[in-house]
């Protein structure tokens, strides 16, 4: 089976500029359907659509648009596509040194720094958050170089006073990766993406990594703090429920689309997911689909 390579995206700051800023109209982000990783920090504000938010071994669905901050070197997926239905998709990435070290020293530079650090863990921002950063980060796109510089510092200052925030690797993956863990857990986050609605076996997953299959299933714990099976699983929770929003087909294709192969199990499992039965789900995220 053809899997995707993992990539290491390279970066170069805009114009004038000691960070990068790129404004994507809808459908337009190329590489959103790449699993990837890059040194620098990257802050994305997805104007309306819902999808599919998938950084380090967290997976979980978005509604309503999304505010994302992810810290260097945290693999990560894009986040929208031709279904998504969102109107614009803004990417800020940002060096972790993109001010120079000393800078960060001074107390007025206190939050930003803190905020910086606490982006390792992945970060998305909801509520009030959301809609009034997302506004001045659309803004940034008219400011001069200057402005917006200010534009960035004042939005990471307000990130990190905001408590109307979810932290997505709460659960402790492992983030000072060498190159070698971070090619390897691409390859499989990647091949997991691909082949999520097929049976998946631990051996074949194995073999792709060059490890046995109990070293695999050790390896994977410890760098996930979950098992691949509960990985993979959750995947395909995340999915159905990406279904059950988006598309008026059946519960029961819901299922099978999603790569569960019993019904039962797939009901039980949605359940204990997220608290709700599928029909319930349905009915909450209706105005989705309309």
């Amino acid at each position: 089976m053809k899997t995707v390579a993992p990539a290491l995206e390279v970066i170069s700051n805009s114009y004038g500029s000691s960070f990068t800023y790129t404004k994507h109209a809808e459908k337009t982000n190329s590489k959103a359907h790449l699993w990837h990783y890059h040194p620098e920090i990257e802050l994305v504000y997805i104007n309306g659509g819902a999808g599919k938010r998938q950084i380090g071994s967290h997976v979980s669905y978005y509604t309503n648009g999304d505010l994302i901050l992810i810290g260097a070197n945290l693999p990560h997926c894009g986040f929208t596509n031709e279904q998504t239905g969102n109107k614009k998709e803004t990417v800020i990435h940002i060096k972790p040194e993109f001010l120079a070290n000393d800078f960060f020293v001074a107390p007025e530079m206190r939050r930003v720094q803190n905020i910086i650090n606490q982006s390792k863990t992945g970060i998305a921002f909801n509520g009030e958050t959301k809609k009034q950063i997302g506004k001045k980060i659309e803004m940034m796109e008219h400011q001069l170089p200057f402005e917006r510089l200010l534009t960035l510092l004042s939005i990471l200052d307000e990130l990190e006073s905001s408590d109307e925030y979810t932290v997505l690797n709460a659960d402790g993956f492992s983030l000072e990766l060498q190159n070698q863990d971070n090619d390897r857990m691409n390859l499989i986050f990647n091949f997991v993406k691909d082949h999520f609605q097929e049976s998946i076996a631990i051996d074949e997953v194995s073999n792709l990594v060059s490890m046995t299959t109990p070293s695999f299933c050790r390896y994977f714990k410890k760098i996930s703090n979950k098992t691949f099976t509960e990985f993979v699983n959750e995947y395909r929770l995340v999915h159905a429920s990406k279904l059950l929003a988006e598309k008026q087909i059946s519960i029961n294709e819901v299922c099978y689309e999603s790569g569960f192969n019993n019904f039962s199990h797939f009901s039980k499992s949605f359940k204990q997911y997220t608290g709700k039965s599928a029909s319930q789900y349905r009915l909450e995220h209706k105005i989705i689909i309309s």
